[in-house]
This record gives C-alpha cells, sequence and structure tokens, in this order.
C-alpha cells in the first residue's frame, strides 16, 4: 500500500525565527516571502489581529495583491503536487514567511492549505504557526 503524501505547511518570522528546518531529511520545499504583500500589521485596527482573522483576511483579498500572489503560488504547488503524488514521495514542505509571522505569512499558510484539501484529498496537510502558536491549536482540530 503507498503512504499518503504528507504536506507541512509553516508561517515563520524572517526576523524571530527564520525559515523553518525540513525535518523530513528531504531537504527542500518551498519557501514563498509574503513581504511583498501589503503589511496590515502597519494598520493601527490590524496590529494585535492575525491572518486567522476576517478583517486581516479582508484587507489582504480586497486591499493588497495578495489574490493574484496567490493564484501563483497554487500554480507552482500543483505541479509538484500533482507528480509528488504520482509517484509516491512521502514528504512536501511548504513556507511562509513575513515580517513578523502574524498576518501575511499565517493567511497564506491557511489559505494554501484548504486549497490542497479542496483539491488533493489524498494527500495529509498540517500547518504549523511558528510564531503564532495559539492558531497552532485551531489549525490541527480543523485537519
Amino acid at each position: 500500500m503507498q503512504s499518503k503524501l504528507n504536506i507541512e505547511i509553516h508561517s515563520f518570522s524572517y526576523k524571530k525565527g527564520g525559515i523553518p528546518k525540513d525535518n523530513t531529511e528531504n531537504g527542500g520545499g518551498f519557501v514563498f516571502d509574503c513581504r511583498g504583500i501589503l503589511n496590515p500589521g502597519r494598520i493601527e485596527e490590524y496590529k494585535i489581529q492575525t491572518g486567522n482573522d476576517i478583517g486581516v483576511q479582508e484587507f489582504l483579498e480586497n486591499k493588497t495583491e495578495f489574490p493574484k500572489f496567490f493564484n501563483s503560488i497554487k500554480s507552482l504547488l500543483s505541479i509538484s503536487i500533482e507528480n509528488y503524488l504520482s509517484r509516491g514521495f512521502e514528504n512536501l514542505q511548504i513556507n511562509f514567511g513575513c515580517t513578523g509571522g502574524q498576518h501575511r505569512s499565517v493567511y497564506s499558510a491557511i489559505k494554501t492549505a484548504q486549497f490542497i484539501k479542496e483539491n488533493y484529498p489524498e494527500a495529509n496537510v498540517s500547518i504549523h504557526h511558528d510564531e503564532q502558536l495559539q492558531l497552532n491549536l485551531t489549525s490541527a482540530s480543523s485537519n
């Protein structure tokens, strides 16, 4: 019996912890830099929120280049995921970084997990918010 593809998604801070290590010993995966997207953390009403909050999500979807950025990511990921599934690979790591690991990277990780679950149900998906540990409990319960 073929193993499932395990996809681990991380949101992280370039300032605090840096790019997450791949513990599967595959030595790779994707790292997407979200700092090119306008930062909602610089707007007073969003400072204490995260990418898990509706206000931040609406801001990113409607007032930034996030939709264009995310469409490109979906295209790139689809190529690899389909290839990995067809070849029986077991692990893929996808990382999203921003300045503080709070807004853009968190939302990117959430959106990516949703996309993969909807389009590749044969894959196992886990999310790890490296700077927003309180969100890991929410993510784990929605897997």
